[in-house]
């Protein structure tokens, strides 16, 4: 301790193993990133976010404001994560994946039980607002999962979900071609 009663940031540093946070990284206001958690090159947080323990995330991955890791969960590269998601433990998300606001993740099929299973988002997914996923669903490369939409069996790679329960309703590349008119429409 030093004269004053306070600890010095040697015995501060004995206390935790801390964060590894990689270069350029942007952490906003009121982000809080618990020890154990490792951040890439180029991540940048909103306002607000929790990334609690043993925690990776990807090179230039962005989590937007008021989002919620909770913990041992794997994130990709160029991850866009919107404000309000949530992302429990054992959440494992591949590379270049869109998680639009809301996005709520479980891991816990019969809540509250001790039988915790992750979520397994493979590369290039894109999931809208609001959409549920439960726990243990795998959703392929490159699908598509609507606003709403409440996943409750896994994703085919390639294919486009909407409703509630999540309903086959067609391709990603009629997805590709129905945003492209949309963008070109402006």
């Amino acid at each position: 301790m030093s004269k004053g009663g306070t600890l010095d940031s040697e015995v501060l540093d004995g206390l935790s193993s801390g964060a590894k946070l990689g270069e350029k990284c942007v952490i906003r206001s009121g982000t809080v990133v618990y020890e154990g958690t490792n951040l890439g090159d180029g991540v940048s947080t909103g306002h607000n976010v929790l990334i609690r323990e043993n925690t990776e995330v990807g090179n230039s991955t962005l989590i937007g404001s008021g989002t919620i890791i909770d913990g041992t969960a794997r994130i990709g590269h160029n991850v866009s994560i919107q404000s309000g998601v949530y992302i429990p433990p054992l959440t494992e998300i591949g590379n270049g994946v869109f998680l639009a606001p809301r996005v709520i993740i479980t891991n816990d099929r019969y809540p509250p039980s001790s039988r915790m299973v992750g979520v397994k988002i493979r590369d290039g997914v894109v999931i809208g607002g609001g959409a549920i996923v439960v726990a243990g669903i795998k959703i392929g490369e490159r699908a598509v999962v609507g606003a709403g939409a409440v996943v409750t069996k896994d994703v085919e790679p390639n294919t486009v979900v909407l409703g509630v329960p999540a309903k086959l309703v067609g391709t990603r590349d009629d997805y590709d071609r129905k945003q492209q008119k949309y963008v070109s429409e402006k």
